[in-house]
Order: structure tokens, then sequence, then C-alpha cells
């Protein structure tokens, strides 16, 4: 975009990511339809709810392009998920008017020793962690000083008493790779009830999740389409409000629901919450200069440099998720496609 017609005001740069959600959602619900029906030639969508924005708005554009008779909502609670989810997918899918089944993945986690491993790797830095502690993974704030890939564990006591504490990088791969099952055990979950009905799997990852590898590969990244990932996360909000998601998950903050303490995405993985991360990353992407997006975005120049230069680290740094698996030689005309 050249610097003639890129926004230049901050109110201009505030109401940039506005949504015709009319023609969204129409244009959306036709290249779903095109892309189930015809190139994927499947009969309908699975969606795995989790009670957030995302999958809520993915679920409502299935059943606004394929009907809610070809729409299957799974909830795939397990130990660590928290009491919202369950209650507000179940909210979604009576407000939708679809098929749902809860799937609890609990057994299935234990059997591949999912929890047991997270309580080996948290112990290699806090030995008397156990039965009836919680844990989450948080990251320094990037708008206090450069910050570097120094991801924090903090851990809270039965009795209540919390510490945070820095991962080794053997523990922190370790609790990364255990905790990765759930992501893999509910896709798997998912493909299973796509595989029996002949449906496709929706993915849920917003541009931001997208474009910054907030996924997990062969987990939640895996999909047969992903309706909403050329979408800023503002934009999906947008979506919500037209498309009559329920209220409550509206107004419900973006969690990881990943950890057995309550964790927002902010703290675990972006730099910012996603209303001005979603500035900075179309900022970003549109050469706009830090001095130009501070206001807008209540930060310094300085710390906006800081976030740009995050959003390049985090691409980096996540290219491999996005890598299809690599052959020698191409095999077949197929793959080009």
């Amino acid at each position: 975009m050249s610097r003639a017609t890129r926004p230049k005001e901050l109110d201009m740069l505030s109401s940039v990511l506005n949504l015709d959600v009319v023609e969204a959602t129409t244009r959306i619900a036709d290249t779903i339809r095109a892309q189930v029906l015809g190139s994927l030639r499947r009969r309908g969508a699975v969606v795995g709810l989790s009670g957030g924005i995302d999958s809520s708005v993915v679920a409502a554009l299935c059943v606004h392009a394929l009907g809610k008779d070809k729409v299957l909502g799974l909830f795939m609670p397990e130990h660590d998920s928290s009491d919202d989810a369950l209650r507000l997918g179940r909210a979604l899918a009576q407000t939708l008017g679809i098929e749902a089944i809860v799937e609890d993945i609990a057994p299935a986690l234990e059997g591949v020793g999912c929890y047991r491993r997270q309580i080996d790797a948290i112990r290699g830095v806090v030995p008397e962690y156990g039965t009836g502690w919680k844990c989450k993974l948080v990251m320094p704030s990037i708008l206090e000083s450069e910050r570097l890939s120094l991801t924090r564990l903090t851990v809270q006591s039965p009795s209540g008493e919390t510490q945070t504490v820095r991962l080794t990088t053997q523990a922190y791969l370790q609790l990364v790779a255990a905790t990765n099952y759930k992501q893999r055990v509910r896709k798997m979950t998912e493909y299973y009830h796509a595989d029996r009905l002949n449906y496709a799997v929706a993915g849920t990852p917003n541009r931001l999740e997208y474009d910054q590898g907030f996924f997990v590969k062969q987990g939640d990244g895996a999909a047969d389409f992903k309706p909403i990932a050329h979408l800023y996360k503002t934009q999906v909000y947008q979506l919500a409000k037209h498309l009559g998601v329920p209220e409550e998950i509206q107004q419900r903050p973006p969690t990881t629901d990943t950890f057995s303490m309550p964790q927002t995405q902010e703290e675990f993985y972006f730099a910012l919450p996603y209303d001005r991360m979603d500035l900075c990353l179309y900022a970003h992407n549109h050469a706009v200069p830090a001095a130009e997006v501070a206001g807008a975005v209540g930060l310094t120049s300085e710390q906006v440099e800081r976030v740009y230069k995050d959003i390049e680290a985090k691409r980096r740094a996540t290219r491999y998720l996005h890598t299809r698996p690599m052959l020698i030689e191409r095999v077949t005309e197929v793959e080009e496609r």
C-alpha cells in the first residue's frame, strides 16, 4: 500500500478493520459451499466447539453455508478445561440448532501420558509439584524491554500460594510437547466423526493466530478448510454480532483453556490484547511507520517497533508449522494444485 493510500489519521487506523458483515458472510458462506460440497466432495462440516469466539463464528458460518442439519459440533473437555467452555459451547449449539456431541478426551490423554509427562517436566524446576497443583505458561511483557524468548512457569499450590520460575529448555520443550497431546487428540476425534459422516473438518484460526503460528502442527492447525484465517480477530467479533452468537460468548475474553490456571492469550503468546495486536499486524503488513500507529494503540513508537520485531520473530520461529511434508521429488500433479 502506498503512503498516499494507507491510513494516516488515528481514527482512520482504528476503523480500518471495519467489516461489511453482510458481504463477508455471503462471500464466506458461498466459498464454504464450494469447498466442502465441491472441491472436498463432503456432505457437511465438523466443528470443535470451545465456547470461544472463533469456533462459534466458524460454526455459525457453516450453518449459514450448509444448513444446521449438515453441521456437527464437538465438545472435547479434559481435566484442565474450564467449566465455562462446555456451558457456552452448549449455548451456542442450542442457538444454532445443530447436533453436538460431548467427547471426554481425558481418558485418552491419560492413556498416552499427557498429564504424567506434564508433571514430570514441571518437577524438573518445581520438585514439589503434584496432585492438586495448577500451572500456566507466561511470557514477559514486550512493552517494558526487548523480550527474549524466556517463557516462565507460574504454579499454584493446593493452598493457593503462587510462584513463577524460569523454565530450563528441556523442561519447557517437554511441557509443551506433552500439552500438545490435547490439540492432537481433539483433532483425531474430529476426524473420526468426519470420516464416519463423510464430513469435512473446519479449522478455527483467525488471521492473527494463523499468521503468528498460534496453533499446534497436526493439532488445531490441521483442517480441511479454514474459513476465518483471513479475518483479523476484531473482524471475527464483528461477524459474531451479525451472526447472532450468544452475547456471553461475545463478551468472553480470549483464553487458551489449555493449562489448569486461567490464562489469557496475551500473557501466553501475543504481545498485546487482540484489538491492539490486530492494528499493529495490519499496520506492519501495510508498512505503516510505528510513529503513525503509536497513538492509535496507546503505545510509544519504540514499543510499536518492538511489536513489529516480535511479529517477524514469530513468523520466522513458526514457519515450520506451516510447512507441508517435504518430498525429494514431485510425485503427482495433485501436489501443485
